[in-house]
């Protein structure tokens, strides 16, 4: 207990700017939790009252997140988040698949539970075509009309991209396909809660979302399947979840995952109004005290609060180290692998070159302009004392 206060004292300090990454959960959220925790203990599998409590707990909970999609209840299945989700739709489509259609389409710039699930499927023997994007990070429609073949069975496209906030064409997307037997996906985990999201506009047949990151629980997500869809489970176990996702459900976390989407969708407008009078407050900033800064995404249509910079000849791991160190929680497109810095597969698709640092910068409501000032100020000597 003395270590949990520790922590808490020396966390209380931090200023955090990687909701990108995950989200503090919401005060209304954990209430809901804890409740559902002490009370509704129940297998919603069993008969008994106990486990009928739990069972209508999560059909109201999944309701509630029929409603902000505008979809139908039963279109709803609760997963582990937002990689469970991902791979059912693309697993779960394909493999279902005839095995004379053996050809997939997704982008260079999709989440790694996309990119790494297509590149499985293609060393089993699918063709699998990686749109490219724009110097913006907008996926091309014209390369994508271009790829569709006669054997095409699924494209999977994410919504907004989770290092730039860069929001890509999904209406445009599915109305280039409307006329053909092509199901279609999206990686909707990084607009959830930020973006209206309406499923019939978008007119996709899955979509995948992941609470923690609108201030729900994590380990917690939902996979809309649309009615009619030829799907497979890619688990077996018990009839849970219409007999198409087994597992005892988290009911607590559904529970909590209805709420934060709930009181997200209610809060949007202001809390992105909120958010973006910081972000253009922060661009500004960072305008004028770095010359040679590059700013990825910019012209491009983004979620609110979504910075993504980079620096020439500084490693993106030098950043982060030395921010951590001045308690700033920052976020990079890189990944350190076998102790080496290679860069992000998203700017190196949108063409910026491996010698720039990446950082990226993902603002909420509760940043503040001396939070922004005080960032500001530490990355000009980081950077100065690292050129």
């Amino acid at each position: 207990m003395a270590l949990c206060k520790e922590w808490r004292c020396f966390m209380d300090n931090y200023i955090y700017m990687d909701n990108a990454a995950t989200t503090k959960l919401n005060n209304k959220v954990f209430e809901v939790m804890k409740d559902c925790l002490l009370n509704y203990y129940g297998n919603p599998s069993s008969i008994y009252s106990l486990g009928r409590q739990s069972k209508q707990a999560l059909d109201e909970a999944r309701v509630k997140i029929s409603k902000v999609l505008n979809v139908s209840h039963k279109e709803i299945y609760f997963t582990s988040g937002g990689t469970e989700s991902n791979n059912w739709a693309i697993r779960g489509i394909v493999e279902n698949s005839s095995k004379k259609r053996k050809h997939i389409i997704t982008s260079k710039i999709e989440h790694k539970s996309v990119l790494n699930t297509f590149k499985d499927l293609e060393k089993k023997g699918y063709d699998v075509t990686y749109l490219d994007v724009d110097s913006k990070g907008v996926i091309d429609l014209n390369g994508l009309e271009n790829s569709i073949r006669e054997d095409t069975v699924l494209i999977s496209l994410m919504l907004a991209n989770n290092e730039t906030g860069v929001i890509q064409p999904i209406a445009e997307v599915s109305e280039l396909i409307k006329d053909k037997d092509i199901y279609f996906h999206t990686d909707a985990v990084q607009g959830a809660g930020k973006l209206n999201i309406d499923v019939e506009t978008l007119g996709v047949d899955l979509l995948s979302i992941s609470a923690h990151k609108f201030h729900g629980p994590k380990g917690v997500g939902a996979l809309f399947i649309k009615k009619g869809t030829d799907i497979k489970n890619i688990l077996t176990g018990g009839a849970q979840e219409r007999g198409l996702r087994p597992g005892t459900e988290n009911v607590a976390s559904i529970m909590g995952m209805s709420k934060a989407l709930t009181v997200a969708e209610d809060s949007m407008d202001q809390r992105n109004s909120e958010i973006i009078i910081k972000e253009n407050y922060m661009m500004n900033q960072l305008k004028d005290t770095f010359e040679n800064v590059v700013f990825n995404g910019l012209k491009a249509k983004r979620l609110p609060g979504y910075i993504n910079i980079a620096f020439k000849d500084i490693s993106s791991e030098s950043l982060l180290m030395n921010l951590d160190i001045e308690k700033i929680c920052a976020s990079s497109g890189s990944a350190c692998t076998s102790g080496s810095l290679k860069q992000s597969h998203v700017i190196k698709a949108m063409g910026l070159e491996d010698h720039y640092g990446v950082l990226r910068f993902s603002l909420n409501e509760e940043n503040t302009t001396a939070e922004i000032d005080y960032v500001i100020e530490k990355l000009k000597t980081i950077i100065n004392r690292l050129s």
